[in-house]
């Protein structure tokens, strides 16, 4: 029987929950009991996953699983220290090795998740006195990671050079160093970020120039090499950093540029410093995933044909799917926007009821009247699986009103 309960102490937590109840914006994690695949079982429910990052579909990949059995036999199932002290094993040093190459650039460097590779990073380069250019729809980690920096936080308008532009030239005069920051691919509205242009404006005023890479990698360029090599700027782009957690299938994520910002890393980016290294079963899984993108350009092909049927079979039946009042997504990220929070929040839950697994997001993580469902396509759906998706989206987004 547990013997903790809420002490008074933490009774706001109670009440804070409670708001959430009555704005309808509550929930409960859903729990896989099998694999993370097309199709799944949540709580008890066999659904139709359009919830996953899995874009390749490589968590279950038979390489990928072979690879992790593998090097667990070889070096057991953990590093046993952080980088610094007696965690760094050869089979991280090839990682990063692969990975450099497969992005073209000097050298890298893998963290924990991408969520510390955004944050450490951002953190540990900059200080007050420097200036960050951030796109005003930047992910999670890219705006802690600049609060930790405690340098000037300057926004601008989402995927606008200009303003962008604006931004810097109204501090170019002033010491310290300036940095661009874009996602490659926004998360919530699955549009790309202007990096051609971003990339103009940084060499113009000697910037530094960052993209999250996270959402493209495994998904856009040769490859799958991302955002830098969609719009070949290859060269222009100082920091790269990347997830290992989404196309990738594993967890993990990762900083690329020059030999000099990596040996910096070491020595200054803190969740480098203070977490534990990556275990050898998925150091060994990320590398055979990177083998399995040059290996098997299909499984990229197959992404995008789901997606492009998707889209076009999804808009047809009505839905906001971006574009009206919202950015228009390019890439398997596909949102419904539903406005409210919880109506989104009832459309999920009826959706899952019926069959479907596709998410509800709500304020805080996309703004107030911008609650929406998102969608995501797979390598690894089938024409069936999808087929069946849309007619419960249909049945259900009349059941409440968001389709005519």
């Amino acid at each position: 029987m547990a013997t903790t309960t809420t002490r008074p102490q933490l009774a706001y937590l109670a009440e804070q929950l409670d708001e959430l109840k009555k704005k309808g914006t509550y929930f409960k994690l859903r729990v896989l009991e099998d694999e993370q695949a097309p199709e799944c079982t949540f709580d008890g429910k066999k659904v139709i996953n359009l919830a996953s990052n899995n874009y390749l579909g490589l968590t279950t990949h038979p390489k990928l699983r072979e690879a992790a059995i593998e090097a667990t036999r070889k070096y057991g199932v953990g590093p046993g220290a952080v980088r610094t002290i007696a965690g760094t094993m050869r089979i991280h040093m090839e990682l990063e090795e692969k990975i450099a190459r497969f992005k073209n650039v000097e050298a890298c460097v893998v963290f924990q998740s991408g969520f510390t590779a955004n944050a450490g990073t951002v953190s540990a380069i900059l200080g007050k006195e420097d200036f960050i250019i951030s796109d005003e729809l930047n992910h999670a980690s890219i705006i802690d990671g600049a609060r930790l920096s405690r340098a000037k936080i300057l926004v601008y308008r989402h995927k606008d050079v200009a303003h962008a532009e604006e931004q810097i030239a109204s501090v170019k005069d002033q010491p310290g160093r300036k940095l661009i920051i874009s996602d490659g691919v926004f998360s919530m509205d699955g549009d790309i970020g202007p990096l051609p242009g971003l990339c103009d404006v940084a060499e113009k005023y000697g910037a530094i120039m960052m993209v999250d890479d996270a959402h493209s990698s495994g998904v856009l360029g040769r490859n799958g090499r991302g955002t830098i090599d969609h719009f070949n700027v290859h060269g222009r782009v100082d920091i790269q950093v990347g997830t290992l957690s989404k196309a990738i299938g594993a967890i993990g994520g990762y900083v690329c540029g020059s030999r000099d910002l990596i040996e910096f890393l070491y020595h200054r980016a803190r969740p480098f410093l203070f977490s534990t290294s990556h275990p050898p079963s998925v150091t060994a899984t990320c590398i055979a995933a990177f083998d399995v993108l040059e290996q098997e350009p299909e499984l990229i092909e197959n992404l995008w044909k789901n997606t492009r049927y998707w889209k076009k079979e999804l808009g047809g039946l009505g839905f906001n799917i971006g574009g009206v009042n919202t950015p228009a997504s390019e890439t398997p990220i596909t949102p419904i926007i539903v406005g409210d929070g919880r109506l989104t929040m009832e459309f999920s839950r009826e959706l899952f009821n019926e069959g479907v697994m596709a998410t509800g997001i709500a304020f805080p993580t996309v703004a107030e009247g911008k609650a929406r469902i998102r969608t995501i396509m797979t390598a690894t759906h089938t024409k069936d699986e999808l087929d069946r998706a849309l007619e419960v989206l249909k049945r259900v987004g009349k059941r409440l009103g968001i389709i005519g």
